[in-house]
């Protein structure tokens, strides 16, 4: 039976780069849905950015740009870590977004008319020096559970409890290091502790879905009954607020205006936003899809950090919203770098850009990842000799070394064509045994143990190959009889079909590989499918090379440590910038300009906008955050130096077409002044800086 199934991540959050975590829960949705699709399921596999709450807003404002500048930048670089890593997302969107609007308030109405939002003033903590109420991860104290200090303001890292931020032994704010004061504000809240709520969650948590397995994994499980408690008489939920006051970047709550919606009520709605969006590019019916009464499935992979939110308020949201509930969520541990948790100051972590940019094969990754992963809720621990001997020893000395050895006998001596001796039905037979253990262990995320059985397979075939020794007798075969003839295309023709086997069953994992394998070996135009097993290989194309080996050296280049940060007092008051080449300095592209123009900007009272010519026949404009320090008619006519090659940037006044260069101090309120640089006389507009 094909199934219909609504696949997403977690979002993450639009104020700053992927990190190798979110990669890992990528790599293990994009293995899940293309093992799916290969059994004929249709699957809608989405995702988006989580680009709303406090910290996108003040990060902005730190930069100078608006929020929507700052979640545009981000969403830019999404791709080149996708498609780096061969994760195929059929669409990715934005909780900042139309579709995310209209949804989250189309279910807070719902669940306001189903009596389940209510009003209350609460105190809450305000800092007097940023002149703003603080978001829970804007605050820091002691937990009032376990005493850990440094713990946010929403939940205690150390010993998962939650609590108010009120509760916090000793608090301070991290904006500004002050001791928050209380200040009271009207809030709303999600009557998450309602009996009707509360007798949903008790059976949900503990329940399957129609389509045979279970909502949560048992170490979910397991903490929802500490959150829920034994009984409905007797649970530990408390109703959530659902609110945050202006300023914030978010969705506004309908018809309450300076109020909006915390970024954790419209963020799991961004899965439905990205879907409704993708439906609509595909002609798709969003509503009949996402029909409570009907068969899609809905499956989530999230990390263990957020099982709070996804096991407890999502499935209630959606359930008293009259939306369908979520049918399986699939919670992930973190990774690990030997043995160690991530750290950028300590330099444990694993950039996955640096990954591609020093040119190492991402189908290494998404193997080691596969190999590490099961269906528990368990952390995967990135070890550097562990992942060199695994993916040399396993993809090179084991499965791709089967077709190197064989490919060639065949191409050499028998033009390309395979056959078999004996009866076939028995080779395709234990292949399909093989297929359908690699197909099921996919399908419930046991990827690791996929794995091993898989290896375990490659490594018979690689014994079997070596005990028939074909290359003694390929060494007379012109004038060897027909029935040694046979046997060599036999043994060879074997080996073949074990390695077709093996590239289908690793094509979740090696998409990319298996791709060439499909269209470049088999002269198959098409992606591999399960059903593919049943037929044994008839034809080859001349081996091409497949993979290199993992060089040592560039594990040690991924896992180099950043330098270590100068304490020290140092010119201008930060450290030198990182040696460059001559040829990075190359790349900026410095020109001398003359200010034919400067005049005030309307609105800001940082910028000012001048109008430069660079010696191109044209001038530019470009905006410089130096009003403090210049008047515009004491600029006009200057001579200065400008990036000219600096990619043009929508600001809310305009467009800036550069840069103007300006010396200033790092401590900016001890050390005030910005100086814009001027050549000497003689420079004429457009002359290289070199």
């Amino acid at each position: 039976m094909t199934r219909t199934i609504f696949v997403t991540t977690a979002l993450p959050y639009a104020n700053g780069s992927f990190h190798i975590g979110h990669i890992m829960e990528y790599i293990q949705a994009d293995i899940w849905v293309r093992a799916m699709r290969m059994s004929g399921h249709t699957v809608h596999f989405v995702g988006a950015d989580d680009a709303h709450g406090a910290p996108i807003m003040l990060k902005a404002e730190k930069e100078g740009i608006t929020p929507e500048e700052l979640v545009a930048r981000i969403a830019a670089e999404r791709p080149t870590y996708l498609n780096g890593f061969n994760i195929k997302f059929d669409h990715w969107h934005s909780t900042h977004s139309p579709e995310n609007t209209e949804l989250s308030g189309l279910i807070y109405k719902a669940l306001k008319a189903n009596n389940l939002i209510s009003q209350r003033t609460i105190e809450q903590f305000y800092d007097p020096v940023k002149g703003m109420f603080l978001p829970d991860r804007y605050i820091k104290g002691e937990c009032p559970k376990c005493h850990a200090k440094d713990q946010y303001g929403d939940s205690c890292e150390v010993c998962s409890a939650v609590y108010s931020p009120t509760e916090l032994i000793n608090p301070y704010s991290t904006l500004s290091n002050a001791t928050p004061v209380l200040k009271t504000s009207e809030h709303f809240f999600f009557n998450l502790s309602d009996r009707r709520c509360v007798e949903f969650l008790h059976e949900w948590t503990q329940g399957s879905s129609k389509f045979g397995y279970k909502h949560l994994q048992n170490e979910v499980l397991g903490k929802t009954r500490e959150w829920l408690g034994e009984s409905i008489g007797n649970n530990n939920l408390n109703d959530w607020d659902i609110s945050r006051d202006a300023p914030y970047f978010g969705i506004e709550i309908p018809d309450q205006p300076g109020k909006y919606f915390y970024v954790w009520l419209d963020a799991p709605v961004g899965y439905l936003a990205s879907l409704k969006a993708y439906c609509a590019k595909q002609g798709l019916d969003f509503d009949a899809l996402l029909d409570p009464e009907g068969n899609t499935e809905q499956i989530h992979f999230i990390g263990k950090d957020i099982t709070y939110f996804h096991a407890l308020f999502w499935p209630a949201m959606l359930k008293f919203s009259g939306r369908k509930v979520p049918d399986q969520l699939n919670a992930h541990g973190f990774i690990t770098v030997s043995g160690e948790k991530m750290s950028k100051s300590r330099g444990t972590g694993i950039s996955p850009l640096k990954y591609l940019d020093l040119g190492m094969n991402p189908e290494w990754m998404r193997y080691y990842i596969a190999a590490k992963l099961n269906a528990k809720v368990e952390d995967v621990d990135f070890n550097p000799d562990d992942f060199i001997a695994r993916v040399n020893s396993d993809l090179i000395g084991k499965y791709i070394n089967i077709a190197s050895r064989a490919a060639n006998f065949i191409s050499k001596h028998f033009d390309g064509q395979l056959a078999y001796l004996g009866n076939e039905a028995d080779i395709t037979q234990e292949i399909e045994q093989l297929i359908e253990s690699a197909r099921t262990d996919f399908e419930h995320r046991e990827y690791g143990r996929a794995i091993r059985h898989l290896m375990s397979y490659a490594d018979k075939a690689n014994q079997a190959f070596d005990q028939a020794q074909p290359w003694i007798l390929a060494k007379g075969i012109s004038t060897a009889s027909d029935e040694t003839k046979a046997q060599l295309q036999d043994i060879c023709s074997r080996a073949i079909a074990s390695f077709k086997a093996l590239s289908i069953c690793l094509s979740p994992v090696l998409p990319a590989l298996a791709e060439r394998i499909s269209h470049e070996l088999f002269a198959i135009n098409r992606s591999f499918v399960w059903k593919d097993a049943s037929e044994l290989p008839r034809t080859i194309s001349p081996f091409k090379h497949l993979m290199q080996r993992v060089d040592e050296s560039q594990v040690d280049a991924l896992l180099e440590p950043p330098a270590p940060v100068v304490e020290t007092p140092t010119p201008g008051g930060e450290a030198i910038a990182d040696t460059i080449t001559i040829d990075d300095f190359a790349k900026i592209d410095l020109r001398i300009a003359k200010i034919v123009n400067c005049e005030h900007v309307e609105g800001s009272d940082k910028l000012l906008r001048l109008t430069l010519d660079v010696g191109e026949g044209r001038h530019r404009n470009v905006f410089s955050g130096i009003k403090s320090m210049y008047k515009p008619e004491d600029l006009i006519g200057k001579l200065t130096v400008m990036v000219a090659n600096l990619a043009p940037r929508k600001m809310k006044f305009g467009i800036s077409e550069g840069m103007v260069l300006a010396g200033s101090h790092a401590d900016e309120k001890s050390n005030p002044g910005i100086y814009v640089l001027e050549p000497f006389p003689g420079a004429q507009p457009g002359m290289r800086v070199r």
